[in-house]
């Protein structure tokens, strides 16, 4: 089992490749996709696979299904899974209730190394990168656990998914297989911190699918304080990189804003992103925080927060206020 790979860790296109070099065609590709996300447990199930195909696989390959280690329901339904790995690391994804369907927030990374001031899950920094096949086990164990089906991947949870990008790409182009869970790439949301390079590149990829910026501050010195990526990476830099996306994908970019007491709620804060996103074809995501207590982070007063969205109200800029969800688990 130590040299067999999972299976679910190939991309279409290399499930493809690899057959053709073993003289099968490469539409058993897509027949041997089917029956995994048909979440089968041995690949004497594929009924309509020829027994060489069978050995070929089942001496290289296993099927990979995580161990939900711990479930937690949230009193507004909200469903938060601790999730297993076979290395003995673990990850969290959570599956949330919206008038459209379930959406699942999935970690891209075991840890991360962005090092944010008001993210818990850096604490320990990066210890490594999901495959493939564990992003996908991800949507796989919440599907399984509940019986929902997902209609919205966002990648928010654990890790910068642009850190992880060939794995993330190839995670983007899978969950779209009809064959797959047959997600639009339009239901889809990838975050970042703010990778520079990555942003040019993902628009590159012309893939359609949302692209939200943790930007949290209009402010370099206060955004290098909330954000050390910053200090590679500046507002300006980060900016022209964002207008370059939109430019070439003609998508609409999300900027993430974590609402903190008395750092970067104030009016002048307010008046510095109104500047800094006014020509753009955007809109702000405000989040009040979740109190962190250890770095004694906390959510403004309601009046705050309403003078805030006054000054972008009064600025044409358009907002939300993400729902609170999960909040007791």
């Amino acid at each position: 089992m130590a040299d067999k790979q999972n299976i679910k860790d190939l991309c279409k296109e290399e499930m493809e490749e690899l057959f053709q070099k073993n003289g099968f065609t490469k539409y058993r590709a897509t027949q041997v996709l089917d029956w995994i996300y048909k979440d089968i447990d041995g690949f004497i199930q594929m009924e309509n696979i020829p027994s060489n195909l069978i050995t070929l696989l089942d001496n290289n390959f296993f099927i990979y299904k995580t161990r939900v280690m711990e479930k937690r329901i949230s009193k507004d339904g909200t469903i938060k899974f601790l999730l297993g790995l076979k290395d003995g690391n673990a990850v969290e994804c959570v599956l949330m209730e919206y008038k459209y369907g379930f959406s699942l927030c999935i970690s891209t990374q075991v840890g991360c190394r962005m090092n944010c001031r008001f993210c818990a899950s850096t604490e320990g920094g990066l210890i490594r990168n999901l495959t493939l096949g564990e992003m996908i086990e991800e949507v796989m164990a919440a599907t399984r656990e509940t019986g929902k089906k997902v209609s919205n991947i966002v990648l928010m949870g654990i890790g910068e998914p642009f850190d992880n990008y060939d794995e993330v790409m190839k995670f983007l182009r899978t969950v779209n297989l009809k064959n797959s869970f047959n997600i639009g790439m339009r239901h889809i949301t990838l975050s970042t911190s703010g990778l520079v390079p990555k942003i040019y590149e993902f628009a590159d990829e012309e893939l359609q699918c949302n692209l939200a910026v943790s930007l949290h501050s209009a402010n370099d010195n206060k955004r290098s304080k909330l954000m050390p990526i910053n200090k590679k990476y500046g507002i300006d830099e980060l900016i022209n990189a964002c207008k370059y996306y939109v430019k070439k994908t003609n998508r609409r970019i999300s900027f993430e804003y974590i609402l903190i007491d008395g750092i970067n709620d104030g009016i002048l804060e307010a008046l510095e992103l109104c500047n800094l996103v006014k020509s753009m074809l955007c809109y702000i995501n405000l989040i009040p925080i979740n109190y962190v207590e250890d770095k004694k982070l906390r959510k403004p007063d309601e009046s705050r927060i309403e003078k805030f969205k006054e000054v972008l109200r009064q600025h044409n800029i358009s907002f939300t206020v993400r729902r609170e969800l999960g909040q007791d688990i």
